[in-house]
């Protein structure tokens, strides 16, 4: 917790009405996300977890309700993003975290507009192929922009957090740096199931960072 409130306004900004709520809104975002995406994959006829991305689920019938999980997580970490500017002390991490944690947000929003190709598989009856769509094309943009966009914001954190505690300093660093490296793996064509199966897990890891980086927040406000 010392590395958190030691790095945390106590006064002005962060006792402004509504900044908790902010904050809770970004320790809501991964469960919410990791939750809805895991009930689909689980559920739905055809997909596989070790062969098809969460990002295909915003496909057929039910794919709205992919399509709203995105764009809600988006919302909520944008919110959150408002927050931690408004908690973090004066610094360069504190100007450009919020700024590129909320472009991630715009990023997850833009992936549930423009949806994902449906890949081999799924949803029931998709056959292979090599084709990109536009839409899907903007949906590998988005991704691509938001994940360097979070991997910075860690980074920036982990500079900011290291004198303080190296242990969280590490988390954070390394929990960017690995949702990252499994984003380029599977973004470079390879499809096998290794990377699928990496990339599942990178994401799991750092929904957990947020979560707990926005809960560390949230108490060291209150």
């Amino acid at each position: 917790m010392a590395t958190i409130t030691s790095q945390t306004r106590s006064t002005g900004p962060a006792t402004r009405p509504g900044t908790a709520a902010l904050l809770a809104a970004g320790a809501v975002a991964g469960p919410l996300y990791v939750g809805v995406a895991l009930a689909q994959a689980l559920t739905r006829q055809g997909f596989d977890l070790t062969r098809h991305p969460w990002s295909v689920l915003a496909n057929g019938e039910l794919g709205w309700i992919q399509v709203t999980n995105l764009i809600v997580t988006g919302v909520l970490v944008i919110a959150f993003a408002v927050g931690l500017r408004r908690v973090l002390a004066e610094g360069r991490a504190s100007r450009w975290a919020p700024r590129l944690i909320a472009l991630y947000g715009i990023s997850l929003v833009a992936a549930g507009i423009f949806r994902a190709d449906p890949v081999a598989g799924f949803p029931v009856g998709t056959p292979a192929t090599t084709t990109v769509s536009g839409h899907g094309m903007v949906h590998l943009m988005a991704g691509a922009v938001g994940f360097v966009c979070l991997t910075a914001a860690c980074l920036l954190l982990a500079r900011r957090f290291a004198p303080t505690n190296r242990a969280w300093a590490i988390w954070t660093a390394g929990a960017g740096i690995v949702f990252l490296g499994a984003f380029v793996g599977i973004a470079s064509g390879a499809g096998s199931r290794t990377t699928i199966v990496i990339f599942v897990a990178a994401v799991l890891i750092i929904w957990t960072w947020f979560t707990t980086f926005a809960l560390h927040l949230l108490r060291a406000t209150r």
